[in-house]
C-alpha cells in the first residue's frame, strides 16, 4: 500500500513538486497566500532554502515566492502519484 500523506512543505527535497493539500497558516497571513495564488490543489516546487534556513523560496503559478519557514511548515503538501 502505498502512504499518501501530507507533509510540510518544508519536508521535500529540493526541487521536488508537490500539491498543496492544506494551509494552516492564521487567517491574517492565509488570505496574502491566497492571493498569490498558493491555493489548496495547487502544485508547488521547493527551490531552495536561505543560507540560514529562513526564508524558502518555492515556484507556483510559473514565479518564484518567498515565504517565512514557520508559514512554510504549515502549508501541507502531497507528492504526486508515482513520485
Amino acid at each position: 500500500m502505498m502512504p499518501d500523506r501530507s507533509q510540510p512543505l518544508t519536508s521535500l527535497t529540493l526541487g521536488a513538486a508537490a500539491t498543496v493539500t492544506h494551509i494552516n497558516v492564521p487567517p491574517e497571513n492565509r488570505a496574502r497566500l491566497l492571493e498569490m495564488g498558493l491555493l489548496v490543489g495547487t502544485l508547488v516546487q521547493l527551490v531552495r532554502f536561505a543560507p540560514l534556513g529562513d526564508p524558502v523560496e518555492i515556484k507556483v503559478r510559473g514565479y518564484h515566492l518567498t515565504l517565512r519557514r514557520h508559514e512554510a511548515e504549515q502549508i501541507l503538501v502531497a507528492s504526486p502519484p508515482g513520485s
